[in-house]
């Protein structure tokens, strides 16, 4: 580390302990204080120290007695701590200085072994490029004994001579950067030798004297050598390097380490390495590689004879190990000098040292393995510093700095402690506040049930008496009050419905259900809600679903309604003229719908705002095209349209908002709590949806919202709802029908909810444009602007379809008003159209088709009562309810549709009733019973009927006894105001077969009751 990071490092130091002293006045200051002693305050305090200074100054004549008292109170108790403290400061002072001594340790450790590492990469560094250049100048050695095969062995006469040799090997001398000199020496038997000596001019010279007498280099001279002796074999060279030039004639067989490494070379057929030892001429020391050179190509796999019989001569390369290590090191000198030393551990007891000194070290050492390509013969190469190791300033400053710190923390010590009973104290208290803050929340939970019960029960005496009012025959008058009067309930019921979900929003109690459902039917089911407010308002409504929604799919189908039911209900107030467009698509097709679609056209005719602004910043669109969804997985995107008055630009942001209006006149004019677009959002959210909104003062509105469902289409097989949308009649199946309207949005939803029947639609959007085929056209539908542009063509078309296809179209008038007036013709008359109003709805559609048709003979809208009293006739049901008025309401409405219905008061009644042997078919139980609960008197109702099965399975009870039924389970569905989902869920669990809440419809119960009787679909209402 260098002198600048040092100097970095104690300012740093500085900076924490003038902080810290600063701290530590202020805190023997609040110390003082808080002890009654009276200190005088200086101007020259900075900062927040001034204003705690005036603060506890201000309260100081409030609180001086409780000082006081405190102070008395603890001053005996003071002694007694006095040594206790003394000790623990004493401890914690050890305790600093240890953590210090073993800081500076660990930290001087980490500094030796970071220059270990240091050591190991350059030691490495070094053995690895010596290694590298080693295998250079060996592969071309290797090269050059290849070379000498061809061209001198296998040619005839020889392509080189000495001097060709010198020339090349002077030229290439670069491509070897570790080879001091190259020389060549050729095998020769004894028979041969004497051609061969008269051969090359000169005797084969033997070196053993002068390897052991070396010489001066100036005082060599090789003709005073002596002659080789006689052996079986010799190796005089006859190529060398100009360098070597001086062995020449020399029998390379007559020294001890060059004949052992030429044996080991043609028996092994690799490069093998001399030990090391002092050359000729130059008294250096170094090694020799040498390379057995053959007549003929050898297999891999040769005998050391075979290769011995074929070898030619043998090729060296003369390393000088000295100098070659010192360029090595002289290219990777650096800041950090490192001694460096080769050695040859071929015998490990006696290592040979081939370059470097004695000199000592520090105590660091690294050894890096050197393989030149002989396996027979291991190098080392030994590093160590030069200098000795610097000392550990940044251990020795963070010990001390770390015992400073310990110091000063001793100081602080005891205010600390003091201050610890105080957070004590104030953790004690919140603790104290969060327990009545969650029995506050416990007890607004219970307060919202109980209100929500309370409402409920009489509201649904209310509503139910009204609806069975609306059953005995009223005039219009009384008819128009009884219908205000339940509109007005409906209001209030839903009015506590939001303030519920609200509150369980805030708690974060709110939970979705997974049921299958059928989101056209839900769809419907809100167009049916506000059509009677769209029809008074003269508001076109309708809806279109994408063919591409699956039919049936997985999530909460009540919430969903809700959010829609919200969407339009705020469309509905504000919107006057015009139209209210509710559209349902997959996320995944949104981008193609809205490039095909006309800006210029709505269902209306109204100017409206961009839709596609309302799901602008919408983050399931970039995940969309980022990533692929789940396959069952179904994103789905609903828009509701309006033409109303818009939303001003700086009110947008704050719709969603709980209890917020966009002003106060509206408030006054169109009423309401400013919480169902909250409610929506939140909906939305848990749903794993987003919801945004796009609006223009005088144009209109568009909300979208999207929800993440689960494609409930491979799960048809298990219970699904019995919603009356999911049973719509099949019997119009291959009829062919003729849509005329000129608006393409008004046509497109048109052909949508006929095409929901199995009808064929053909659509023109003018009369003329019709053309009659073979196939006869069996209804006519017929848009009210155009039945009153185009009356009198539209005699000539019902005229020629009647002729060309010998069968009379009905003729049905789409309408907004269910008493429009049909001019032109008399009721007489073929042509007299059927007017359909409108929003369009599949049952609606289909029930006003059936009567078109002659299927049925019913009035508009409604049931013969004839009709609906035979759905469950036959079929004994018992109400059990402690209220009397809930109990008359029940019996009204399952009368209603023929069915025989017994009260009870009272859950020990219900046992009493419901223990087999009975009649009963189905039971409508209340939850919230005086004596005993719906839950109670329903697990003893079960554990009744399980007693009972068993004896009958066994055969212990006869089943003669109990009317031949062996497996008896009566379906209980639960009555009652409390719309929380744990007590639906307590319901469940409670062996209750379904769930009813309070206030309900006729037409509810019956949904409900029905799914457990074997009915037509053609049964539902």
């Amino acid at each position: 580390m260098n002198l600048l990071h040092i100097v970095g490092f104690g300012l740093k130091v500085g900076h924490l302990l003038l902080m810290l002293c600063c701290w530590f006045l202020s805190l023997i200051s609040l110390n003082w204080l808080s002890n009654g002693k009276i200190m005088t305050t200086k101007n020259s305090l900075l900062g927040d120290g001034w204003k705690i200074w005036m603060k506890l100054w201000d309260q100081l004549p409030g609180r001086g007695s409780k000082i006081h008292h405190q102070h008395s109170q603890h001053k005996h108790s003071g002694e007694e701590k006095k040594n206790w403290w003394t000790k623990l400061l004493i401890a914690w002072i050890v305790f600093g200085f240890i953590i210090s001594l073993s800081v500076f340790w660990y930290m001087s450790s980490q500094a030796v072994e970071k220059r270990k590492e240091m050591l190991t990469s350059m030691c490495d560094e070094r053995a690895r490029m010596l290694q590298d250049q080693f295998n250079v100048s060996m592969n071309h050695i290797q090269a050059m004994s290849v070379i000498i095969s061809i061209f001198h062995h296998a040619k005839n006469p020889s392509a080189i001579d000495q001097r060709t040799f010198a020339r090349y090997t002077d030229k290439t001398s670069f491509e070897r950067p570790l080879t001091s000199g190259v020389a060549y020496a050729v095998r020769v038997l004894h028979d041969e030798r004497e051609q061969f000596e008269i051969q090359q001019g000169w005797t084969i010279k033997r070196m053993d004297k002068d390897e052991q007498t070396p010489v001066h280099e100036d005082e060599y001279h090789p003709e005073d050598l002596e002659p080789s002796p006689v052996q079986k074999e010799y190796a005089p060279v006859i190529f060398a390097q100009e360098t070597v030039a001086h062995v020449i004639s020399l029998d390379m067989l007559s020294g001890k380490e060059d004949r052992d490494n030429i044996l080991r070379a043609r028996e092994s057929g690799k490069g093998v390495l001399t030990a090391p030892f002092r050359l000729l001429k130059t008294n250096r020391l170094g090694v020799i590689l040498t390379f057995a050179v053959y007549k003929r190509d050898l297999p891999p796999n040769a005998t050391p004879a075979e290769r011995t019989q074929a070898s030619a001569g043998y090729l060296g390369g003369i390393f000088d190990i000295e100098s070659l290590v010192e360029k090595l090191l002289q290219q990777l000198a650096s800041e950090h000098t490192i001694l460096v030393n080769v050695y040859d551990t071929t015998n490990s007891s006696l290592p040979i040292s081939m370059y470097g000194s004695n000199a000592s070290f520090d105590g660091l050492f690294r050894v890096s393995a050197l393989h030149f390509g002989d396996p027979f013969r291991r190098h080392e190469m030994h590093c160590r510093f030069k200098q000795k190791p610097p000392w550990p300033w940044v251990a020795i400053t963070t010990s001390v700095f770390i015992l400073i710190i310990t110091l000063l923390a001793a100081q602080i010590f005891h205010a600390t402690l003091s201050r610890i009973a105080k957070v004590t104290e104030d953790c004690e208290k919140m603790v104290y506040l969060k327990q009545q803050a969650e029995k506050a929340d416990t007890a607004k939970s219970q307060f919202l049930a109980t209100v929500s019960h309370e409402i409920r029960t009489p509201m649904n005496g209310v509503l139910g008496m009204l609806q069975m009012l609306m059953d005995t025959h009223l005039d219009d008058t009384q008819q128009d009050y009884v219908r205000v009067a339940g509109e007005s309930g409906k209001t209030l019921v839903s009015i506590i419905n939001a303030v519920l979900d609200q509150a369980k929003i805030e708690s974060g109690k709110l939970e979705l259900e997974a049921v299958n459902f059928n989101l056209r039917g839900i769809v419907d089911d809100v167009l049916s809600l506000f059509s009677g407010k769209s029809q008074d308002k003269k508001v076109e409504l309708a809806a279109y679903v994408s063919s591409k929604i699956p039919d049936m799919l997985v999530g909460d189908p009540g919430r969903f309604k809700q959010i829609i039911t919200n969407l339009v209900g705020n469309s509905m107030k504000f919107t006057d003229k015009g139209h209210i467009f509710v559209t349902v698509h997959l996320v995944e097709e949104v981008a193609e719908m809205e490039a095909d679609r006309d800006p210029t056209s709505s269902l209306s005719g109204s100017s409206v705002v961009d839709r596609r602004q309302s799901w602008t910043d919408f983050k399931i669109f970039e995940e969309t095209s980022a990533m692929v969804s789940l396959a069952d997985q179904v994103n789905v995107i609903v828009s509701v349209e309006d033409t109303g008055q818009g939303i001003p630009h700086e009110a947008q942001v704050r719709v969603f908002n709980p209890f917020v209006q966009v002003g106060p006149s509206i408030t006054r004019t169109h009423g309401g709590t400013g919480i169902g677009l909250s409610i929506s959002k939140c909906l939305v959210h848990l749903m794993r949806g987003e919801i945004g909104l796009s609006s223009s003062p005088g144009v209109g509105s568009t909300f979208t919202f999207t929800a993440v469902f689960t494609n409930g289409s491979s799960e048809s097989n298990g219970e699904i709802p019995d919603h009356p949308s999911t049973n719509i009649s099949s019997e119009f199946q291959g009829m062919k029908a003729l849509v005329v309207d000129p608006n393409p949005v008004r046509a497109k939803v048109s052909r949508y909810h006929i095409e929901r029947l199995g009808i064929h639609v053909e659509v023109v959007s003018h009369l003329s444009l019709m053309v009659s085929g073979s196939t006869p056209i069996n209804m006519v539908f017929v848009e009210e602007d155009v039945w009153e542009k185009q009356l009198d063509m539209l005699v000539v078309l019902y005229n020629e379809l009647k002729k060309d296809c010998g069968v009379s179209p009905k003729t049905l008038l789409l309408s907004n008003s269910p008493s429009y007036n049909r001019p032109g013709f008399s009721a007489s008359d073929d042509l007299t159209p059927f007017v359909v109003t409108k929003p369009l709805r599949a049952n609606m559609l289909a029930a006003s088709l059936r009567r078109v048709m002659g299927v049925r003979s019913c009035r508009n809208g409604e049931l013969y009562s004839s009709t609906l009293s035979g759905l469950l006739h036959g079929r004994r049901v018992l109400v059990v309810d402690d209220n009397p008025v809930n109990l008359r309401v029940a019996a009204g409405a399952l009368k209603k549709y023929g069915a025989d219905v017994v009260n009870a008061e009272r859950g020990k009644y219900a046992i009493a009733l419901l223990t087999p042997p009975h009649t009963f078919d189905a039971c409508f139980m209340d939850i919230q019973m005086p004596e005993m609960d719906g839950f109670e008197a329903t697990r003893i109702i079960r554990k009744t009927e399980a007693a009972i099965n068993k004896g009958l399975q066994s055969g212990d009870l006869s089943m003669e006894d109990y009317n031949n039924v062996s497996n008896w389970h009566v379906p209980i569905l639960a009555m009652t105001a409390d719309v929380i989902q744990a007590t639906k869920e307590k319901c469940l669990k409670s062996d209750m077969d379904g769930y009813v809440s309070k206030p309900f419809e006729a037409e509810q119960l019956y949904r409900e009751i029905s799914r457990f009787f074997q009915t037509t679909p053609d049964e539902h209402p």
